[in-house]
């Protein structure tokens, strides 16, 4: 596997692995020992970096994360993020936001003893908060990073005059937000911002949340707790109309034998090499599937074909809610 630098010096895998599924959003979580083996797998493949929340659970899998990795601390990248309110009964209120410092501090603490470690490696604001100053946020990072409970800051769905702000009182080495063939609305301002400052980008859902892989349809079926039956791309019409996107990596991919999820995580790493995707799964035959987007090798004529074929597909359906979609700043 090889390697990429975030920011000034955190250097990852060129593919980190989303562990949020394993707890969250996607159904019931999954068997505990499974992903504890699957986690394990990954490091054995030469993954380093490792994505959680204290949100995604709550709580329980930033505990999983620190089960299985932090007996192998010095061989992973562990990120975590704070910004939002859990409300006294352990429940995650997804429209709450609170980056106050006090509570960033509070959650750096409670994060360490779940994932078992002493520093965080990178702390992520998990959305901007509009009620508490970026500077206020990236000061309160700082303080952490001074008594070395972390060691990088990062932002997550932030636009780009909030990165500069944040920037300019605490170096920031990642930003985390969402990139993929059918979301590609960071490229307009954020992704020439970051190249500017020096900062990583570490794009999320870069599988289309599962559907670029090509293996649902309009007429799939999801969990009934699935997060995405709420999303108004995932509605049927939407999968639909989108699977245009589908089609055109499936045929790209016949041509060099790799799956539509292989030619969309090679095209999202040939765009930058500051860039690491964070695709996740339950399941070990997806781990060594997306490990093959990483190795696989696009020319410059396969990237300008792809882009242009996307440029050419309308997206069906917003991305998330409209309450969801006003906390991102991109």
């Amino acid at each position: 596997m090889q390697t990429r630098t975030l920011g000034k010096n955190l250097k990852v895998s060129a593919l980190g692995l989303g562990c949020m599924g394993m707890s969250f959003s996607y159904g019931a979580p999954k068997d505990e020992t499974e992903m504890i083996n699957l986690l394990h797998k990954a490091v054995d493949h030469g993954i380093t970096f490792f994505d959680t929340a204290e949100v995604y659970g709550p709580f329980t899998n930033e505990e999983l994360v620190g089960k299985a990795l932090s007996p192998i601390r010095d061989k992973v990248v562990i990120a975590t993020k704070f910004g939002f309110e859990i409300s006294a009964d352990g429940k995650p209120n997804i429209g709450a936001l609170n980056s106050h410092p006090a509570h960033i501090r509070e959650v750096a603490d409670a994060s360490l003893q779940r994932l078992h470690i002493d520093t965080i490696d990178l702390f992520y604001q998990h959305r901007v908060d509009p009620n508490v100053p970026i500077e206020d946020v990236a000061g309160a990072v700082k303080d952490l990073i001074a008594a070395g409970k972390v060691k990088n800051f990062g932002l997550s769905e932030a636009g780009a005059g909030t990165i500069r702000r944040a920037h300019a009182v605490q170096p920031v080495a990642a930003l985390q937000s969402e990139y993929s063939l059918w979301h590609r609305k960071p490229e307009v301002d954020v992704m020439p911002t970051l190249e500017e400052l020096g900062i990583g980008f570490v794009p999320f859902s870069p599988l289309g949340k599962g559907f670029l892989t090509g293996k649902m349809d309009e007429n799939t079926q999801l969990n009934p707790k699935d997060f995405r039956n709420t999303l108004p791309r995932f509605a049927p019409e939407a999968r639909k109309a989108n699977h245009a996107f589908v089609e055109m990596i499936t045929n790209i991919g016949k041509e060099k034998h790799a799956t539509p999820a292989q030619i969309a995580l090679a095209w999202l790493l040939a765009q930058k090499p500051w860039i690491v995707p964070i695709p996740g799964t339950t399941k070990l035959s997806r781990l060594e599937e997306n490990l093959g987007g990483a190795t696989l090798e696009l020319t410059a004529a396969d990237i300008r074909e792809i882009t242009e074929a996307a440029d050419k597909i309308p997206v069906a359906g917003n991305r998330y809610p409209d309450a969801i979609e006003k906390m991102t700043g991109i």
